[in-house]
C-alpha cells in the first residue's frame, strides 16, 4: 500500500465501523427501548425502518455532494451528522422525538457509505479494488462487536440512554480526515478538466448504458438489503426476548456473547469475500453468498438450543452480510467518474431505502406468525437477489477511467 491508499482505506473503513457502531446500538437496546417506552413489535421495527427510509435520502444527498465538492470532505461531514444524532437518541423522551433523531442518523449514515466507497474505489488498484473493499465493509462487523461491548457494559448500569451518549465519540474522527486524507487523483483530474461549470446533468444516469445495468444492481441490493436488514435487525431481540413471545429467552449476557461470535462471522465473511470477488469475479462470489443466505436464514429461525444458535450464527452472518463488499467494487466499476458518486449513492440507497420495509414487516409478520417463522419471508428475498446477480456484467479487473 502507498500512504495514500492506507489512508484512504483508513478513512474508509473506520466511518463505516463507527457508523455500524452508532446504528447497531439501537438494536442492541431494542429490546429495553420496547419496555421503557412502552411501544410493540411492529413500532420498534418502524424506528429502524425510519432509519434505513432516512439513510437511503442521506446516501443519494451525498453521493450528489461527494461528486461536487469531494469524497473526503463528504466523508468526514456524514460521520459527524450521524455521531451528533445518536447521542442525541440519549435525551427522546417519547418515541416521536425518538423518530426525528434516528431519521437524522439515518442521513449521515447513508452519506458515509457513498462518500466512503467512492474514496476508497478511485483510491485502489482494479486488481486490489475487491480487497481493498472488502476489508473496508468488514469494518461494519467490528463496529457491531463494539456496539454490542458497549451494550454490554453500559446498559445495565446506566440504561439505554448511556449507551446513545457513547455513540457521539466518532465525531473525532472526522478531524483526522480533514487532515490527513487527499481526495483522489482521478476525482480532481475529472475537476481540473472539466472545471466547476461543466456539471454531469442527472440524466446521463438515463444513458442506454449505464441505465439497465444499474437497474439491475438496484433491484439485486434492494432484495439483499430486505434479508439483511430483516434479519439483523431482529436477532437481538430473538436472542433476549422470551420464548412466549417469539425469542429464545437468553440472558443479556448470552446475548451479547453470542453477538460478538457472530460479528466474528460477519468480519470474515466481508474480508473473504473481497479476496474470492478478486479472484473468481463478482458475479460468481455474490450468487455464492446469497443462495447459502437464502437457505440458511429460514433454518436460523427454526433453531431452538443455544449450542445451535451459537454454532450457526456465524454461519449466517458469514454469508448474510459478507455480500456486502462486493456492491462498492461493482456499483464503481459500473458507472463512470463524472457521475460515480451519485449513481453509487441513488443504486445503493434506492434499495436501502426499499428495504427499509423490512425490520417493520418481520415485526408484524413476528406478531402473528412468530420471531423465528418471519424469516422464511428473509430466505426468500435472499434468494431473488441471488437470481438477480446472474443478469449482472462481470467487471473484475476493469481499470477506472
Amino acid at each position: 500500500m502507498t500512504a495514500i491508499e492506507r489512508n484512504s482505506l483508513l478513512a474508509g473503513g473506520f466511518g463505516w465501523m463507527l457508523d455500524s457502531f452508532d446504528v447497531t446500538l439501537y438494536a442492541m437496546v431494542l429490546a429495553s427501548l420496547m419496555r421503557d417506552l412502552g411501544i410493540g413489535k411492529s413500532t420498534g421495527g418502524l424506528l429502524g425502518s425510519l432509519t434505513l427510509l432516512a439513510s437511503a435520502a442521506g446516501g443519494v444527498i451525498f453521493g450528489f455532494v461527494a461528486d461536487r465538492i469531494g469524497r473526503s470532505r463528504s466523508l468526514s461531514t456524514s460521520i459527524v451528522i450521524y455521531s451528533v444524532a445518536t447521542a442525541a437518541c440519549g435525551f427522546a423522551s417519547s418515541v416521536a422525538m425518538l423518530a426525528i433523531f434516528r431519521v437524522i442518523l439515518g442521513l449521515g449514515m447513508g452519506g458515509e457509505w457513498t462518500a466512503g466507497a467512492a474514496l476508497v474505489a478511485e483510491t485502489w488498484l482494479a486488481e486490489h479494488r475487491g480487497k481493498a473493499l472488502g476489508l473496508m465493509q468488514s469494518t461494519w462487523a467490528i463496529g457491531g462487536m463494539l456496539a454490542a461491548g458497549v451494550a454490554w457494559a453500559i446498559l445495565p448500569r446506566w440504561g439505554w440512554r448511556g449507551v446513545f451518549f457513547v455513540g457521539v465519540l466518532p465525531a473525532l474522527m472526522a478531524l483526522w480526515i480533514q487532515r490527513r486524507v487527499p481526495e483522489p487523483e482521478i476525482w480532481k483530474k475529472h475537476e481540473l478538466t472539466a472545471g466547476s461549470s461543466a456539471r454531469v446533468p442527472l440524466r446521463v444516469l438515463w444513458r442506454k448504458d449505464i441505465r439497465w445495468n444499474g437497474l439491475l444492481a438496484t433491484a439485486m441490493n434492494t432484495f439483499s438489503m430486505i434479508g439483511y436488514w430483516g434479519l439483523f435487525t431482529w436477532i437481538p431481540a430473538y436472542f433476549s426476548l422470551p420464548v412466549s413471545q417469539g425469542g429464545r429467552g437468553l440472558s443479556i449476557a448470552e446475548t451479547y456473547s453470542w453477538l460478538l461470535i457472530i460479528g466474528a462471522g460477519q468480519w470474515l465473511g466481508y474480508v473473504l469475500f473481497g479476496f474470492a470477488a478478486d479472484s473468481f469475479g463478482r458475479r460468481r462470489t455474490y450468487f455464492a453468498y446469497l443462495f447459502v443466505a437464502a437457505v440458511l436464514a429460514p433454518v436460523y429461525g427454526f433453531v431452538q438450543r443455544p449450542a445451535l444458535l451459537l454454532v450457526l450464527g456465524p454461519i449466517v452472518a458469514f454469508f448474510g452480510t459478507g455480500f456486502f463488499s462486493g456492491f462498492g467494487a461493482i456499483a464503481s466499476e459500473l458507472f463512470p467518474t463524472e457521475i460515480r458518486g451519485t449513481a453509487m449513492g441513488l443504486s445503493y440507497n434506492a434499495g436501502r431505502g426499499i428495504s427499509a420495509i423490512a425490520p417493520f414487516m418481520i415485526g408484524r409478520l413476528a406478531n402473528r406468525f412468530g420471531l423465528g417463522h418471519s424469516f422464511f419471508f428473509l430466505g426468500a428475498s435472499f434468494l431473488i437477489a441471488a437470481c438477480l446477480t446472474l443478469a449482472l456484467p462481470e467487471t473484475r479487473g476493469k481499470q477506472l477511467e
